[in-house]
């Protein structure tokens, strides 16, 4: 078996987000402290230099102030044991210069550390301070490098007879440089754990938070994440915790009827008052809630984030719900059917044992009244009614409503003419009033629900009245809420849109629907529709977005 080759070291940045915002922060950090160390350490250094060449100036100040100093320079020859060397040395040791040189006029030394040295001339340029001028500079002498101060000599007279030169040694300036030094190191490097602490615990919080993703993890997450909000055929609306839209992808766009302007508003600006801000907004709770918006049924839910935000989801169920409509029609169809061909059979056993027992005369009437019925129905109704779409209507309600056990009456007062700007509208709110009311008044004594249709000009008055238990005063607002209902869904679908779908249906047409109280119990639902009919002897014309599509079709939807 060949070795195993050896593994090698790769050097470069980590890949966990933690590590690299943690070595981000803590090289950041060090950066500072050594960013901050050097912008000190310069200054210091300047501030170092000017203290010590102030202190050899005032020094040579104080020396060139002494009274007897310029008249023993001017009275007594240059030597190590004359006066002047002797008042210089003893302010030397007194103030721990290096050296403090007194000079005449022409540069020669009447005093120096060194005795040797007395009666030669200077070693740097004294005509600054000879011309009258004080001088502080970092130079270079005889003793080596030094701090200086250098001022004139005068007598009483305030003649210059010489001057004082004062040195301080720069080693020991350079010296308390080196020994400030470990201090600011210290201080840098106690800032420095300081922040490399703060970073640990600060990186800590961004892998909680981030749940320990790299940068190139949390990038492809989020281009992931647009790529499935955009794409998905689901509406996703995100909220921040003061209840403002942060994010919107394009279905649900689509499906609020609202854009890109709508992200930051509050919900209740965005999208207004109603049912549908009531769900997004966590008021309404629950699972699957229904709410209209526009000419759409949705479907709501929400799911609140650990931020304090939310996510809610929308579904379209406007299709869906139209399929389970015209399922309860197709129901409510057979049913009739099933019925008529129940009846059918015994009217035809009838006929047979009559037609046996050869009672011809008996046949031909029973046929004549079976016939008279049908014809009676309809003719009563398109007496009244003079509308085809609503007059059909109204007479296969009326077979249900027999099976059913509930007489249907046409008002007496009922005179509905030929001239609807909007048939399908209308039927879609007769169909969905009278189906309640069946609901309400099936299995109540003397069952019975009324229809009442009138012109008033161009307005359209539709009442239905039942024999039900009624709406308590409380709920006759609610019943017209989307998602309200008291009746058991069935399987397909969800109940509490088709009193919502009326509602909105009249007040786009500019009207109005309410419930009361009907005379001798029951509810009475009044739908007003201004501007309804056309003028008289003008052909209607279709006004189109006035219906919504969702609910074309007559169902069985609301329940009190």
């Amino acid at each position: 078996m060949s070795p195993t080759p050896p593994r090698r070291l790769r050097l470069g940045m980590p890949k966990r987000m933690f590590s690299q915002v943690l070595l981000m922060q803590v090289a950041i950090a060090a950066g500072v402290a050594v960013l901050a160390t050097g912008l000190f350490l310069a200054p210091l250094s300047e501030q170092l230099d000017d203290q010590a060449m102030r202190r050899a100036l005032a020094i040579a100040q104080t020396t060139a102030a002494q009274p007897r100093l310029a008249e023993e320079l001017k009275s007594t020859p240059a030597s190590a044991d004359g006066p002047v060397q002797a008042e210089a040395e003893r302010i030397r040791k007194a103030s721990g210069a290096e050296y403090v040189v007194v000079m005449n006029v022409d540069g020669t030394r009447w005093s120096h550390t060194n005795p040797a040295e007395i009666g030669g001339h200077v070693s740097t340029d004294p005509r600054s301070a000879l011309s009258g001028r004080e001088v502080m500079e970092i130079d270079s002498g005889t003793l080596g490098r030094s701090a200086r101060g250098k001022v004139p000599l005068r007598d009483t007279d305030g003649r210059i007879v010489g001057a004082v030169s004062v040195g301080i040694e720069y080693d020991s300036v350079r010296a308390r440089l080196i020994h400030a030094i470990p201090g600011l190191f210290a201080y840098a490097g106690g800032a420095l754990a300081v922040g490399a602490l703060a970073a640990y615990l600060i990186s800590r919080r961004v892998q909680r938070q981030t749940r320990d993703l790299a940068f190139s993890d949390i990038a492809g997450l989020l281009a992931e994440r647009e790529a499935m909000l955009h794409g998905i055929r689901e509406g996703v609306v995100a909220l921040d915790r003061e209840g403002r839209i942060r994010l919107l992808n394009d279905e649900a766009r689509r499906l609020l009827g609202i854009g890109d302007e709508a992200v930051g508003r509050p919900l209740d600006t965005a999208l207004g008052e109603g049912r549908t801000t009531d769900v997004l907004a966590g008021t309404v709770t629950g699972t699957d809630l229904l709410t209209v918006r526009g000419q759409r049924v949705l479907v709501a839910n929400r799911m609140p984030t650990d931020d304090g935000g939310a996510v809610a989801t929308l579904r379209d169920r406007t299709e869906l719900e139209q399929l389970g409509r015209e399922l309860d029609s197709t129901r409510g169809l057979i049913d009739a059917l099933r019925a008529q061909d129940h009846e059918h059979a015994n009217r035809m056993h009838t006929l047979l044992g009559l037609l046996e027992l050869e009672m011809y005369d008996d046949a031909v009437e029973f046929v004549g009244e079976v016939v008279g019925d049908h014809r009676a129905t309809a003719e009563q109704v398109t007496e009244k009614i003079h509308d085809p779409l609503l007059a059909a209507l109204l007479v296969g309600k009326a077979t249900v409503a027999a099976e059913r056990g509930v007489a249907l009456w046409i008002s007496d007062s009922t005179l509905f003419p030929d001239r609807l700007i909007d048939p399908s509208g209308l039927v879609t709110i007769v169909g969905n009033l009278v189906d309640n009311a069946l609901d309400a008044a099936a299995g109540t004594l003397h069952a019975r629900v009324e229809v009442e249709l009138r012109a008033e000009g161009r307005t359209a008055v539709l009442r239905v009245r039942d024999t039900g238990p009624g709406i308590p005063a409380e709920q006759r607002e609610l019943i017209f809420t989307d998602g309200w209902s008291t009746k058991k869904p069935p399987a397909h679908r969800k109940r509490g849109i088709g009193l919502s779908l009326v509602r909105r249906l009249a007040e786009r047409q500019g009207g109005s629907a309410r419930v009361s109280e009907a005379d001798g119990g029951g509810a009475e639902f009044t739908i007003v529709l201004p501007e309804a009919l056309a003028e008289p002897g003008l052909a209607p014309e279709p006004a189109p977005g006035l219906v919504l599509k969702s609910a074309a079709t007559t169902v069985n939807e609301e329940s009190r």
